[in-house]
């Protein structure tokens, strides 16, 4: 098993779907292989216009012919592995290049970095990580001050773990895990309920908004932007027991089955449209949207 980084872009050819596959050319059968059962981190290149940098990390679950394409292969992430970085990493900073291993001997950037997929090593894996998952932002949800911290928000230096499995424990950690999605979701939205349109912060700073799932964890939904949404505790509820949905293009569903369907129309937004993120791209997609109404809402 081995650290790596897959290369993906928004506009991409190949047909990708990061929380859930990523497909790629015979060349780099071996290389990526070599990553069942680890971890990888994603890139975007630094042409793409409004790049992420290293944008997420997720597991290799497995690697298969693509059956749809001939030369072609797909590697299959774990289920529930993916996670986006509650901050997008560049490939430099004011230290100079993040993923040292891209470096030559004389310290310049080399051919590797081109690579659409190369072997990440273990420091470099722990630095892009921990500039990604660092949290300093007034987001997430109230903690008791009693309460024994987690030490998610405590050590700011690069992860340096021991043995694999604390790394693994890390990475799969639920509350690290919703703390994260919590802060992706909510930039993406401004802090602002997609249904109702509000945006209200408390007096301590913190948005009085949920970061909610469209397929839940629960139900095999992953932690990545396109299948949250930020909804008020009431439209939350709501959205959760199935009594609103969201069509494909984003048209807010009250169900025949509400008691008061006059009453949750009054509580919505007035264009009866959920406000969409301020990056298109980061919009709910569809695949999670039928989800929800197939499984959720009651029609």
């Amino acid at each position: 098993m081995a650290f790596g980084v897959f290369i993906h872009r928004q506009d991409s050819i190949y047909d990708d779907s990061p929380a859930e596959r990523y497909q790629f050319p015979r060349q780099y059968l071996g290389r990526v292989q070599a990553c069942i059962g680890d971890w990888i981190i994603y890139y975007e290149p630094r042409k793409v216009v409004g790049t992420r940098g290293y944008f997420a990390v997720a597991k290799v679950q497995q690697v298969i012919p693509d059956p749809a394409a001939p030369g072609m292969y797909i590697a299959i992430i774990d289920p529930g592995s993916y996670l986006d970085f509650a901050n997008p990493v560049p490939f430099t900073d004011a230290q100079g290049v993040i993923e040292r291993g891209v470096l030559n001997e004389d310290g310049r950037v080399s051919g590797r970095a081109q690579a659409a997929v190369r072997p990440l090593s273990p420091a470099d894996f722990d630095r892009i990580t921990s500039l990604g998952l660092e949290d300093q932002a007034p987001l997430l949800p109230r903690v008791d001050v009693n309460a024994e911290s987690d030490g998610f928000a405590e050590e700011q230096a690069p992860f340096v773990f021991e043995q694999d499995r604390e790394r693994a424990t890390f990475l799969a950690s639920r509350i690290v895990r919703d703390r994260v999605f919590r802060r992706v979701v909510l930039r993406a939205y401004d802090e602002r309920c997609a249904i109702t349109g509000l945006k209200l912060i408390n007096g301590g700073g913190r948005a009085e908004v949920d970061a909610a799932h469209i397929r839940p964890v629960e139900r095999k939904g992953p932690d990545i932007v396109s299948n949250g949404i930020a909804l008020s505790g009431t439209a939350h509820w709501m959205f959760d027991r199935g009594l609103i949905s969201l069509s494909d293009n984003l048209d807010i569903l009250v169900s025949r089955h509400a008691n008061d369907p006059d009453g949750i129309r009054s509580f919505i937004n007035k264009t009866g449209r959920a406000l969409p993120p301020l990056n298109a791209q980061e919009r709910p997609h569809p695949h999670f949207l039928q989800w929800h109404r197939e499984n959720c809402f009651k029609q």
